[in-house]
């Protein structure tokens, strides 16, 4: 089979699929990361989409872009799509979209699949899996890594937890933009590797940061300095996409502090229902609470240096 090429310069792809290939799926959520994804679904998955937006007119530029259509609300966009996906901001952002008086579970059909990209908590996760189940239709907590970059080139980490059927038949939408797609337990499992990813990722960038600024004090060379130690056990992707960017103070260029720190919330209060111990977790966030008072907020993460040169 041949797939139609992925997002290029906005227009759709031709397709040349297999009928039963095609599935019908609603996305709903179309910030930073949903558009692009929902996208993908169009373009590479040739499938046949109708999205929803809080904000109507993200929805009309997106069916103008992509083709498809729009619904007023997630409960008509949900209605007799095979796969819904989501991908909003928090907790009760996900509650109202799902379960608000005109939400995606009032429009499911018996035996469709909801799978939620949205990174909140694992509880839930496990409160939407147990309404789902209820009312006749699968739930997958898939929240994803890779930030904005990855959503638009498609090349997306998922993370998901549920039951394997619904997963299997789920996997062959979500690898319209993803690269990498596994089931990692009973529902909320994927939630809690997510909650794994954002925490590796605070100590390292906090790391990061004390590198680059102790090597500038010291008045060391930047680039051939990273030449060398990333080659070695210090390497990483923040090293190798961030440190330019960190040495130049711009911060212009991933995931926001705003939305770091709500997810190390989910983190923090997630260990403190395991017993789990996050000392450096918990520094972190408030570094970056230090950084929001500076005006950086809509920074990305790599701004945790901006803490220390000030």
């Amino acid at each position: 089979m041949t797939y139609g090429a992925e997002i290029a310069g906005g227009k759709p792809a031709t397709q040349d699929r297999e009928t039963d290939d095609m599935a019908k799926v609603a996305f709903l959520g179309l910030g930073v990361m949903g558009y692009p994804m929902a996208g993908h679904l169009k373009t590479k998955g040739g499938h046949e989409v109708t999205v929803y937006n809080r904000t109507a007119t993200k929805a009309d530029q997106w069916v103008k872009q992509f083709g498809g259509k729009s619904a007023k609300t997630p409960k008509e966009a949900a209605e007799g799509q095979d796969f819904v996906m989501a991908c909003v901001g928090n907790d009760n952002d996900l509650r109202e979209v799902m379960l608000g008086k005109d939400g995606a579970f009032h429009g499911m059909k018996k035996g469709a699949v909801l799978v939620d990209h949205t990174t909140a908590s694992a509880e839930i996760a496990r409160e939407l899996y147990e309404g789902a189940k209820k009312n006749g239709f699968d739930f997958v907590d898939a929240p994803v890594s890779g930030g904005q970059a990855g959503a638009e080139n498609g090349v997306l980490t998922v993370m998901c937890g549920g039951d394997q059927g619904p997963f299997e038949r789920a996997e062959k939408v979500i690898m319209s933009y993803a690269k990498a797609c596994n089931l990692m337990g009973k529902p909320g499992a994927g939630q809690l590797a997510k909650m794994v990813n954002q925490i590796c990722i605070a100590g390292l960038v906090q790391g990061l940061a004390e590198g680059l600024h102790f090597a500038m004090k010291a008045g060391l060379d930047i680039e051939k300095l990273i030449a060398t130690i990333s080659k070695g056990a210090a390497q990483s992707w923040q090293m190798e996409n961030r440190y330019k960017t960190m040495a130049a103070g711009k911060f212009d260029y991933g995931f926001a502090v705003d939305w770091m720190r709500k997810d190390l919330g989910i983190c923090l209060a997630e260990a403190r229902r395991n017993g789990a111990h996050l000392p450096v977790t918990a520094l972190v966030d408030q570094f970056y609470s230090e950084v929001q008072k500076m005006g950086g907020k809509r920074w990305d993460t790599s701004s945790l240096i901006a803490l220390l040169n000030r």
